[in-house]
């Protein structure tokens, strides 16, 4: 690659950093740029002890010295707000649970980043995700491909971006795994080598999620009922929940079958399904219970890396994920269009959320996806 000006998203953890190192090592012009996108972690001192923007800047900034570049502090909280957490917010509201950082890379790090860095006069802009971008040289298309680090690989957060994106976007981590990643950046001395990995999104941070949906939206309290219709305990409002939550349900386990009195474990409840119109929460006992199981499911708001849906693939040797913390499922691709499609997997799929991302692979290749608006479970 000729020498470009590429700028850098330096977020003040050790994968840009390295990705910087990385892009300057290879001869580029490289500037760095800060993005804050929540405001906050100024003003309000209980933010501020759970968001860690000021510090991340300070450390971004030491990289920056350390490597000789230049970087700014570039505010786009306000764009973050309306096209990110306003949606947050919607589909919370409508008992659906999103993932924020898939519309944040769309929106913000791949969209208004990127326009500000053309403005900059760049050629490129790079990130610290573990992904690949690759031009097919049959097709000309630019594919998103899975990170080499099978343990890091962020390719699910990033396949709404399209082939302009792609096209303007490096990711040089994706091809190292992490104790590679590590070790250039003690080696060469980053003040933030060592620095843990960020988890979650800053706007919650470490802090109880329910807590911080408080601030936001509104308690409706209704029943909890199990699958034999019985109230078992009340819920505090359905935006609170998500499908297979174990954790803060309030409910007396069951002690398990042929458990001695006093003795035994519980079985656990989860959260199986939302009923928005009649208010119920519906909880089952066990992980495997038929009503966590789903065989299908149908998304919408699709977003295909290609600009449409694939044509060119053996569409029954298709993998998908339904959450990011999932090995591919062998699935089958049906009814796709610009905007919608189907999966129908070969393997029980748990606790398939409606408002999460299916994300549909070719291998190492990320095809695009789509939001999980229903899923067919057992009965």
């Amino acid at each position: 690659m000729s020498k470009q000006r590429i700028v850098v998203g330096l977020s003040g953890g050790v994968d840009s950093a390295v990705t910087a190192y990385l892009l300057k090592q290879q001869g580029h012009e490289v500037i760095g740029i800060f993005m804050k996108n929540w405001e906050d972690d100024d003003s309000d001192e209980e933010n501020s002890k759970y968001c860690s923007s000021n510090i991340d800047f300070v450390d971004a900034a030491a990289v920056a010295d350390v490597l000789g570049i230049e970087i700014e502090h570039v505010n786009f909280a306000s764009e973050y707000r309306d096209r990110v957490f306003s949606e947050f917010l919607r589909e919370y509201q409508a008992g659906r649970t999103p993932n924020p950082d898939i519309l944040c890379n769309a929106e913000i790090k791949f969209k208004a980043f990127l326009d500000h860095a053309m403005r900059l006069g760049a050629e490129k802009i790079a990130t610290g995700h573990y992904a690949r971008v690759r031009q097919n040289p049959q097709t000309g298309l630019h594919e998103l491909l899975k990170g080499l680090d099978p343990a890091k690989d962020q390719s699910y957060f990033l396949h709404r971006l399209n082939q302009a994106q792609l096209s303007k976007t490096l990711f040089p981590v994706g091809e190292l795994h992490k104790t590679e990643v590590r070790r250039i950046a003690d080696e060469i001395g980053l003040p933030n080598a060592k620095k843990k990995d960020s988890t979650g999104i800053c706007f919650i941070g470490e802090r109880p999620f329910r807590e911080f949906l408080n601030r936001y939206i509104s308690k409706e309290p209704g029943p909890i009922k199990d699958p034999k219709g019985r109230t078992i305990a009340q819920h505090v409002g359905l935006s609170f929940y998500t499908l297979g939550q174990r954790q803060g349900l309030g409910i007396g386990g069951l002690k398990t079958k042929g458990a001695q009195k006093g003795g035994g474990e519980h079985t656990p409840w989860f959260v199986a399904r939302k009923d928005m119109q009649t208010n119920t929460l519906w909880a089952v006992q066990g992980h495997d219970h038929p009503w966590l199981q789903s065989m299908s499911l149908t998304a919408q708001d699709a977003s295909w890396t290609a600009g449409a849906p694939p044509a060119n693939v053996a569409l029954s040797a298709l993998a998908a994920k339904t959450r990011y913390r999932q090995n591919d499922s062998a699935c089958v691709l049906s009814q796709a269009t610009s905007d919608t499609f189907a999966l129908h997997f070969t393997e029980p799929q748990w606790a398939v959320t409606p408002g999460q991302s299916a994300v549909l692979y070719d291998g190492d290749v990320c095809l695009g996806g789509g939001v999980i608006a229903s899923a067919h479970a057992g009965e």
